[in-house]
């Protein structure tokens, strides 16, 4: 599968400010069945973009706009070239549990295994866990699947009831969400039985007969859990399936906060408002990007 994607994401500003100081996280990694072809980020104002590789191993561009601007426009543009995974198997040996014990843990894996910000094992998700009966039985990745499901099956889709500080016990008692929330949730809960797992921001391309949510012009998030003999494999709670070749991955990190897709600072006194639009399309061959 060969996709073409355009993000663009606007800052209006209520009065001009000056030297706008921003990174970003909008370059599709190039790994594991899923090649970049070609990649472009342009300004309005237009400003020198630089890159460098964050500690996840994230590509993070950053640029200042240094004279007074009312408005920043950021535009990235790639070609992404996708293959199929291998199938997961339903289920795994009931010792593959043992496998999951920290001692046996590379450290980058046991890493996503501890609690980090917003993603703790509070009462509430242990109340919300219990009450599904989701526990450590069985496998770790039956478990997984299990608990995506109930993710599904447990939250509407909502968005703009939520924001990016939305702790999860919120999310957990309105009951609702976009699949930034679900992908939380499922992390936190994951790690509270013992499995590494790991925040995912990307592209989904959007078929309509599978995918109620979310829309068609969205980022997306999911997990990766780390599962015995089979290594990170994605889980897209939000649509109650696995991640695929239709998932293009930009980012990972413990949770949102590792890859949110910009992040930067201001002089003046001013509102911001931001606005974007994502197009992630088939392509027949690689195109020139402008």
């Amino acid at each position: 599968m060969l996709y073409t994607i355009r993000h663009v994401t606007l800052f209006r500003y209520s009065h001009p400010v000056r030297e706008s100081v921003m990174e970003v996280r909008m370059q599709p990694r190039s790994e594991t069945g899923q090649r970049l072809l070609s990649f472009s980020l342009t300004t309005e104002p237009r400003s020198q973009v630089f890159s460098y590789e964050d500690p996840m191993g994230n590509t993070v561009h950053h640029f200042d706009v240094l004279k007074d601007h009312g408005d920043l426009r950021i535009e990235a543009q790639a070609q992404v070239e996708m293959a199929t995974p291998p199938r997961a198997p339903d289920s795994l040996p009931p010792e593959s549990w043992a496998a999951l014990s920290p001692e046996r843990l590379e450290s980058d894996v046991y890493d996503m295994l501890r609690p980090h910000g917003h993603l703790q094992p509070t009462v509430a998700l242990r109340q919300f866990l219990d009450a599904h009966g989701i526990a450590r039985t069985g496998d770790p990745l039956s478990t997984l699947l299990t608990l995506k499901k109930t993710i599904h099956d447990a939250f509407d889709y909502a968005p703009g009831v939520t924001d990016v500080d939305t702790p999860i016990d919120e999310v957990l008692a309105h009951g609702n969400g976009v699949c930034q929330d679900f992908s939380q949730v499922m992390i936190a809960a994951a790690r509270h039985l013992g499995i590494p797992a790991r925040y995912v921001s990307g592209y989904l391309f959007h078929r309509k007969e599978v995918d109620d949510r979310p829309a068609p012009d969205a980022t997306h998030a999911w997990v990766e859990a780390f599962v015995p003999y089979h290594g990170w494999i994605g889980f897209d709670p939000t649509n109650n399936t696995l991640a695929r070749d239709r998932h293009v991955r930009v980012a990972v990190g413990r949770d949102y906060s590792d890859v949110p897709p910009t992040r930067g600072t201001f002089k003046g006194v001013a509102e911001s408002e931001l606005s974007y639009s994502v197009s992630v399309q088939l392509a027949s061959s690689p195109q020139r990007l402008r």
